[in-house]
């Protein structure tokens, strides 16, 4: 029976230093090496320091920006730390009336707007977190912005196309537009 434990306690050592130390240990190491952008968070830099991430959206209301999908985290948007969906079903009132609240905000941004509004601008996304938005979320926007900002739509949708990525390998996931870079690209733009 000793023998029993003693093996069980060296297998428990052994498998707790080679999942627990070694693994974490050389995939963290082959992740610096390889993909240190992306092991570091894909960290967007600006004079030097971090703003944000190209994982994790930020929340935008002013109009003169794109705006993301709405955050289901609580109690702050986009909060990394509290990533969840809303669970509100499709039948749920509470769903309905956020979605309404949404499209109240984004008509009432851009009133003269009457093309139908995407669904990724008033639906959170499954982790609530999502940093791009679809391009026809941005083609919804690009008038507000042009607008707000005296650029010509030309302009904003030269910036929009600049910044759609298409999907991951030619196939995987859908086209879609990081909110946060657009944005900045935005700014770099009113600057000059």
């Amino acid at each position: 029976m000793s023998r029993l434990i003693r093996n069980a306690v060296s297998m428990l050592v052994v498998m707790t230093v080679i999942t627990g130390l070694v693994y974490p240990l050389v995939a963290t190491g082959v992740a610096q090496v390889l993909f240190p952008h992306q092991a570091n968070g894909s960290l967007i830099m600006r004079d030097g320091k971090p703003i944000g991430s190209e994982l994790i959206g930020q929340s935008f209301d002013d109009p003169k920006y794109f705006w993301g999908r709405p955050s289901a985290t609580t109690p702050q948007p986009y909060n990394g730390t509290a990533s969840n969906g809303s669970n509100l079903g499709p039948t749920n009132p509470a769903l309905r009336d956020a979605v309404q609240q949404r499209i109240d905000a984004l008509r009432k941004a851009d009133p003269g707007n009457t093309a139908p509004v995407p669904a990724d601008l008033v639906t959170a996304s499954g982790s609530g977190l999502d940093p791009d938005i679809s391009p026809a979320a941005a083609q919804y926007q690009i008038a507000r912005v042009a607008r707000v900002r005296n650029l010509s739509v030309d302009q904003v949708q030269q910036l929009v196309a600049q910044y759609t990525q298409g999907r991951q390998l030619g196939l995987l996931g859908e086209p879609r537009v990081n909110v946060l870079e657009l944005n900045l690209a935005l700014d770099k733009l009113a600057a000059r």
